[in-house]
Formats: C-alpha cells, sequence, structure tokens
C-alpha cells in the first residue's frame, strides 16, 4: 500500500478546500481523506491540517501520479495558497 499526504501548516479555508478536495477524490485508483488536526502528544500540533490517498501498490499510485487528475490537485493546491508539505510513504 502507498499513502501520499499533505501536511498543511495552517486550517485552509473550508469552502475552497471543499473544491479542492473533490478535484482529490477524482485521482484515479485512490481513496482521499483529509481533516483537522486537533492535537499532539506535547504541546501544540506542528501542523493544522492533514489530507491524504491511499493507493492499493506502487503501480497504481505511479500510474495516478502521472494523471492529469493528480496534476491538477498540485496546480489547485499552489492556487490556494499557503505552506504545505508533501510526502510519499509505503505501508506495510
Amino acid at each position: 500500500m502507498v499513502r501520499a499526504f499533505v501536511l498543511y501548516e495552517s486550517e485552509p479555508d473550508p469552502e475552497r478546500y471543499e473544491r479542492h478536495a473533490e478535484l482529490c477524490r477524482q485521482v484515479p485508483g485512490g481513496t482521499f481523506r483529509h481533516g483537522k488536526v486537533f492535537g499532539a502528544p506535547m504541546g501544540e500540533p506542528a501542523y493544522a491540517y492533514y489530507a491524504e490517498w491511499e493507493f492499493s501498490d506502487r503501480d497504481t499510485f505511479q500510474a495516478a501520479a502521472r494523471s492529469e487528475e493528480f496534476m491538477a490537485t498540485g496546480k489547485d493546491a499552489m492556487e490556494m495558497g499557503g505552506r504545505f508539505h508533501v510526502l510519499f510513504a509505503e505501508v506495510s
């Protein structure tokens, strides 16, 4: 399984983010989830919002990452503004 996840330094505008989430749901082969970060084990959380795609395997992820839909989500995220970090992980 592969996860692509995004950590946002500040919480995005809910209405604008819902438009972004709709684009994310169109990425082929992935399941998209997102939500507000509400805490950390000690102190304030370093990030305010979280989003992820889950893909069944690396081939499915690589096909999705080359798709027009995936590229559109990156462009839209940049247009939304705000600082965020994108990471990819293989989950066993």
